[in-house]
């Protein structure tokens, strides 16, 4: 554990929000595990033992508190204190990549054997890879359970279940509780179709308006939508792209008083709900530890006279790396405005999109579509449709082969971390030939130092970006 028994006994006992879903807190005398925001009376030290994960505290044999419901804490960063692979399999696990495939066709994905790929995950939580899968599927389904209004039914399949005697038997086994007995008398039932709410936290402080303000400046109508205190946008998936085909949208609301966001989402497919769930997540950027995040940014630039970031600066995602390596490249040596501008025309030769909402092309409209009203030389508008073509073929995960990428023409490294820092939102990746980058560093006094803020790199990109 990154924080010593001392520092958990304080952060649960003063109830601080900035240590939620960093550590778990096991009673001893219940069998119960809660969040450090946990509303129940605080229990004595010598009945409690402290946990990294929610998972350890379940093979341990404690089960989920009903009250602070640790299935809706923030998750901790993945990429701190493990390695690649391990963060890149978790992740995909977390998404459901076991749903729809066998551990041995993820860990060809991964570039390892299923043996290995098994020792790394159980060695990282002390599961094989299908039981974390499983875990997730039923931390999924008890967030359904308590937040909507979703018959039991449509909450298995949206969780990945197959079987609703399958689910019913898993989660029974991993909360010693059955849906029915979770489930609140009296809610009414509701289809997807009718809508679905809810909470996604954070962990405290969050710079809203850091993250309102950029995707202000790069909004695109109909695509996406904006309030004071909300964003929200479209999304679809199309066949071979993904195991199901959805589509629908969401919006997000910032609700400040209790470090989340509500988020009002139609979608219609459920098989699509655990992705969906988990793009707005990274979207938003929720799972960022924002003061070790600030405290690598101020070592990188002590010289500034301004060194300090907001507090909660996050690092906004762009929903798919498609989308992002699309935007990358309509920004090429041009503005953010110009750029938006052209991302609009885009998407309005879509022909999915309507009236009113308006959906990113998939790679195979792209390929279909007469890119000539775009306003851009035709060399950039032929990488448009090499990358569209690339798309077609190559999964376009952290996995994707850089190298491969890079061999398109038009396609440089500029367009490829770009794509991966705001498309995957890599927390690592530094922009030093960004133009933006150059002209904040030529107007610094002293140089920055760029390793200081490894593993957070692109965190100091967004700030070196927001002192133009």
């Amino acid at each position: 554990m990154s924080l010593s028994p001392t520092q958990c006994q304080q952060a649960r006992l003063a109830k601080d929000p900035r240590y939620d879903g960093l550590f778990f807190t096991a009673v001893k005398t219940t069998g119960i595990y809660c969040r450090s925001v946990c509303p129940a009376p605080a229990p004595k030290e010598v009945n409690v033992e402290y946990f990294r994960t929610a998972i350890e505290a379940a093979q341990a044999g404690y089960r989920p508190c009903l009250r602070c419901r640790p299935d809706s804490a923030p998750g901790s960063p993945a990429w701190l204190g493990t390695g690649a692979t391990v963060q890149r399999a978790l992740s995909l696990l977390d998404q459901g990549a076991l749903m729809s495939q066998s551990t041995e066709h993820l860990a060809a994905r991964l570039g390892v054997t299923d043996r290995y790929l098994r020792q790394l995950v159980t060695q990282a939580t002390g599961l094989s890879p299908k039981a974390y899968s499983l875990y997730q599927q039923c931390l999924m389904a008890k967030k359904l359970l308590h937040e909507t209004r979703l018959p039991v039914t449509e909450v298995a399949f949206a969780s990945g279940f197959h079987s609703v005697r399958r689910f019913n038997d898993c989660f029974q086994k991993q909360f010693s509780l059955s849906p029915s007995q979770l489930r609140k008398q009296g809610k009414a039932e509701q289809g997807a179709g009718q809508g679905i709410r809810l909470q996604l936290a954070y962990r405290p402080p969050y710079d809203w308006r850091q993250v309102q303000g950029f995707y202000a400046a790069r909004l695109i109508p109909g695509l996406e939508w904006q309030t004071e205190n909300s964003y929200g946008r479209t999304f679809y998936s199309r066949a071979g792209e993904v195991a199901a085909h959805y589509q629908g949208h969401f919006t997000a609301t910032h609700c400040p008083e209790k470090c989340c966001f509500d988020v009002d989402l139609q979608i219609d497919n459920l098989s699509g709900l655990i992705p969906v769930i988990r793009n707005i997540r990274r979207c938003l950027d929720l799972d960022a530890d924002s003061e070790r995040i600030a405290t690598a940014i101020c070592q990188a630039t002590p010289a500034m006279p301004a060194s300090q970031p907001e507090a909660g600066i996050r690092l906004p995602g762009i929903w798919s790396p498609f989308e992002a390596g699309m935007r990358a490249v309509l920004g090429q040596q041009v503005s953010v405005k110009a750029a938006r501008n052209l991302v609009e025309k885009l998407v309005m030769l879509n022909p999915d999109s309507g009236e009113d909402l308006k959906y990113f092309p998939t790679p195979a409209q792209v390929l279909e579509m007469d890119l000539q009203q775009l306003g851009m030389p035709q060399k950039r508008r032929e990488t448009l449709k090499n990358l569209a073509g690339f798309a077609q073929t190559h999964p376009l995960g952290m996995d994707a082969p850089e190298k491969e990428l890079l061999a398109l023409p038009g396609i440089g490294p500029w367009t490829v971390h770009y794509m991966r820092m705001r498309g995957h939102s890599d927390p690592d990746i530094f922009l030093s030939g960004d133009l933006g980058v150059k002209k904040a560093l030529t107007a610094l006094e002293k140089p920055v130092n760029e390793t200081a803020a490894a593993p957070w790199r692109s965190y100091l990109t967004l700030y070196l970006w927001s002192l133009l």
